[in-house]
């Protein structure tokens, strides 16, 4: 099941055209072994095959099962109004993305009509190494869980894993400091970003606030100084929304809101605390943790 996820992941847009052999060279598996799981995701309508292209794309399957997942989260529509609320202000993207293996997935996006630098879209794929959302991603994590997502990025695409290793234990004591983390030229010597991961009890793992700005017009002072104030306050605001998802924030009718002034003592990562009935009767902050497959594939 997890090999026919990896295939599914090669199409990175609904348009995307892909034959076996891309396929395999994209996710690194057999050409054999991606024959078969082609055949088999195309007889339950997650692929469709083109015969006069020789390739494959994503089925209606896929699409109806994608569909339905976004309407089941409505929040996504309250967190783009706050993103883009920022994107007025910050000629950059700003972004809200979750965990994907060793990327993460754009689930909204806010940008200015005349932003500059990055044009990522909903749905877009970014990695970690090289990222300021990814490297706050990571040092989010339980100690023993970023070392293991490492490890494991060392044996599949070491070269992510240079990247990464040398600035996590920094990230992760500037995160436990201040709240985010900054990350200059890593992914492109013209772009600088800002990103503050929070704890969502939706996708039990932790999920990250980011922009991207030129490094032309700011420099890591800059960010430090003007644009990771902002974040934290964006971070604060969207981790209420996640919060209150069960309520009436969950509607798409529900007001737009301010964003809240966030205190001044950012020591502690942003995240949501969430609690069930056997834990009602002793509260205290979920620890920092990221889902794992049984097998222990993100």
């Amino acid at each position: 099941m997890s090999r026919a996820f990896d295939v599914l992941r090669c199409f990175e847009g609904h348009e995307a055209r892909l034959g076996n052999l891309e396929i395999s060279n994209r996710c690194g598996l057999p050409r054999s072994t991606v024959s078969r799981l082609t055949h088999t995701l195309t007889r339950m309508g997650q692929l469709v095959y083109l015969p006069r292209d020789q390739k494959y794309r994503i089925g209606p399957s896929a699409v109806a099962m994608s569909t339905a997942m976004m309407r089941g989260l409505q929040l996504r529509n309250l967190i783009r109004l706050r993103l883009q609320d920022v994107a007025e202000e910050l000629p950059g993207t700003v972004g809200f993305v979750i965990p994907d293996r060793f990327h993460l997935v754009y689930l909204e996006v806010g940008r200015a009509a005349n932003a500059l630098g990055l044009s990522s879209t909903a749905g877009s794929r970014i990695a970690m190494a090289s990222t300021a959302a990814g490297h706050a991603y990571v040092a989010a994590l339980d100690e023993n869980i970023g070392d293991a997502l490492l490890a494991e990025m060392e044996r599949e695409i070491p070269e992510d894993a240079k990247l990464l290793r040398p600035r996590l234990a920094g990230n992760r004591k500037f995160l436990r400091e201040h709240g985010y983390v900054v990350a200059c030229g890593l992914w492109s010597p013209h772009i600088n970003g800002v990103a503050v991961p929070l704890w969502s009890p939706q996708y039990q793992t932790f999920v990250v606030v980011t922009i991207g700005l030129l490094s032309a017009m700011y420099d890591e002072n800059r960010l430090h100084q003007e644009v990771a104030p902002r974040i934290l306050q964006l971070s604060a605001s969207i981790g209420g929304l996640l919060e209150g998802a069960d309520g009436e924030l969950f509607s798409d009718r529900a007001p737009r809101k301010p964003l809240p002034v966030p205190a001044h003592n950012n020591n502690k990562i942003a995240k949501t605390e969430v609690t069930n009935d056997l834990e009602a009767g002793a509260r205290r902050p979920r620890q920092a943790r990221s889902v794992r497959a049984p097998d222990g594939r993100r």
